[in-house]
């Protein structure tokens, strides 16, 4: 079209096109940011989920490398000897001192000793001010339900120090009372309150135990009923905790409203517990931003396209004011060029700060792993060393009577028989020691023998209870590997347990070494069902899991202890059935 008088032609087309664009504009900004922030909602669910999960992970560890603690000190000499006689002032002070330094080490709350009528006989706290010495505890559920049933757990508040804590009771032989520990989670709380994210953990009936929260401590997710309030309060559990409902406000797709505010609630089961987590995310900040960024974005590109097309338009009009647009285009690209340069290398370095972050979290996990490994066998490995301490006093009532009859040959050897049940019983609590350390991350070279016989004295007594079978074929002078011993045992102990599980009663595992050149192969085989399909394509992913309680991180730590000694681990099904895992180390 060429321009006519006063150029009317043009100024129309530049009208249609201005309109044009301004519609374009304004309806890809508002599809571009429902769907932004549509993505951004499901992008802050699954992230909610995933941080729900290693919150729980962290605070079941918490939880488990406690439950061994009154398993080990009801078998303690010590503290029967205590319960059974109050009266000696010498006895009870030593077994406070004992609990005073175990508490310290051990990082727990309180740890006391209460006899069969619910009288606390020596505490850890017994030299403060809120000592639990002399306070009977027979109204609390969890003293009635550890002497009727040998153990029990009970959230509560403090009746003396009015602090809240999980009691870990248990009881201590026939009836002479029981041992008790209190775990406070202050300081899990605390790590809570640094994140942006409200965390609290409520029990059963709603009641909130856990939170960073102060004022929504002891507050219920929906009212109770009298009959359960006047229950609580006869117990003391709570204290005079009001029990009010949280002033939330459930919407109809499942979120929160706080205090004008939309809050994902990421609900996840806390296991063994009978306890739930729940993350809440806030969504107003980060629904607004990702609107706005994405109707930015397709405005932007919007923009663009309608920049193209009047370039176009004005080429046809003016052929050299195009040349020098177009030159100023190339200018405005070359300064977006650096821009997002200089933005890749600020997050390049952000990422590798995450990188350590990680690092460190995966050094966590794999304790709090080898910890929840130990809390699983401590029972079983406690029933192991209770029948050596039951021979052991035999073989010492025996000498006695030998002794008295002069008979010296039969007080030898009856001597000898509990020199070498001593020699057993510390040989068990010494790997149970050793593998509950957190180790140096330094490698070195390793007999995998020591390690394979270290793991098999761990989970002996669950290989006995299920009937297990275990074939060893590592043959004589098998090379030593390049690791550690302390982390290549966690992953032997993973995989055997997983065995296990697999297998169930009358399990049969095989054990197989070999060298192939620069690395040692070891096979860990059961005769289970075999991984499912669907379950093999994911299984070194994190949460990816076929048993009923499990977390799925077991594999997932192994597989990375593995690769950070330079090695690999894999699985395959075998076609005779059951389940192969492939572990090939470097050889030292």
């Amino acid at each position: 079209m060429r321009r006519g008088a006063g150029g009317k032609p043009h100024r129309r087309e530049w009208l249609v096109f201005g309109l044009a664009g301004l519609l374009l504009l304004a309806a890809a900004a508002v599809f571009a940011g429902r769907e932004g922030a549509r993505r951004a909602l499901n992008d802050a669910a699954a992230d909610a989920q995933i941080a729900a999960r290693l919150k729980v992970a962290v605070l079941r560890a918490e939880i488990e490398k406690h439950r061994s603690l009154p398993v080990v000190l009801a078998e303690d000499p010590d503290v029967a000897a205590a319960l059974g006689a109050p009266g000696n002032d010498r006895l009870i002070e030593a077994m406070n001192r004992k609990l005073e330094s175990l508490s310290r080490d051990t990082r727990v709350g309180v740890i006391y000793l209460v006899d069969r009528t619910g009288l606390t006989v020596a505490a850890s706290n017994w030299r403060d001010d809120t000592s639990f010495v002399g306070q009977n505890y027979a109204f609390r559920p969890y003293f009635k339900s550890a002497i009727a049933e040998g153990a029990a757990e009970h959230f509560a508040l403090g009746t003396r120090s009015n602090r809240p804590g999980l009691y870990l009771a248990r009881k201590v032989g026939n009836g002479l009372g029981a041992v008790v520990i209190k775990v406070e989670f202050e300081a899990l709380e605390a790590e809570w309150a640094e994140d942006r994210d409200p965390v609290m953990v409520t029990d059963g009936k709603g009641v909130v135990l856990l939170t960073d929260r102060a004022d929504w401590r002891f507050q219920t997710l929906a009212p109770l009923d009298a009959d359960t309030i006047a229950a609580v309060r006869a117990s003391l559990q709570f204290g005079a905790a009001p029990l009010a409902p949280l002033a939330f406000e459930r919407l109809p797709d499942g979120q929160l409203r706080i205090g004008g505010s939309r809050h994902i609630d990421a609900v996840l089961p806390v296991p063994t517990t009978g306890w739930s987590l729940h993350l809440l995310r806030g969504l107003q900040p980060g629904l607004r931003q990702a609107e706005s960024g994405a109707a930015l974005t397709a405005g932007l590109a919007a923009a663009l396209l309608l920049a193209a097309a009047a370039v176009l338009l004005r080429r046809r009009h003016r052929a050299a004011e195009h040349r020098a647009e177009d030159a100023a285009r190339r200018q405005q690209l070359e300064a977006e060029v650096a821009a997002r340069t200089g933005d890749l290398t600020a997050a390049n370095g952000r990422l590798s700060a995450e990188i350590a972050e990680r690092q460190q979290l995966q050094d966590e996990l794999a304790q709090a792993n080898r910890l929840a490994i130990l809390g699983q066998i401590a029972a079983s490995v406690a029933h192991e060393i209770n029948q050596p301490v039951a021979a052991i006093r035999t073989y010492a009532d025996n000498a006695a009577v030998f002794l008295d009859r002069a008979e010296r040959e039969a007080v030898a050897a009856n001597l000898g028989q509990i020199a070498r049940l001593t020699d057993r019983v510390g040989a068990i609590t010494g790997q149970l020691r050793n593998f509950a350390r957190r180790g140096p991350r330094a490698s070195s070279a390793v007999d995998l023998a020591a390690v394979l016989d270290g793991a098999l004295l761990l989970l002996g007594p669950r290989l006995r209870r299920q009937g297990a079978v275990v074939q060893r074929a590592l043959p004589p002078g098998l090379p030593r590997v390049q690791g550690d011993p302390v982390r290549l045992e966690q992953v032997l102990v993973n995989l055997l347990q997983n065995a296990l599980d697999a297998a169930g009663e009358g399990a049969a595992i095989e054990i197989a070494g070999s060298a192939a050149g620069d690395e040692v192969v070891v096979t860990v085989a059961d005769n289970g069902p075999g991984i499912p399909p669907e379950v093999m394509t994911r299984l070194f992913t994190p949460f990816v899991t076929t048993k009923a309680a499990g977390l799925g991180l077991g594999l997932v730590i192994s597989g990375d202890i593995v690769k950070d000694l330079g090695g690999t681990l894999h699985a395959l099904n075998r076609p005779a059935g059951g389940a192969e895992f492939t572990l090939r180390l470097q050889r030292a």
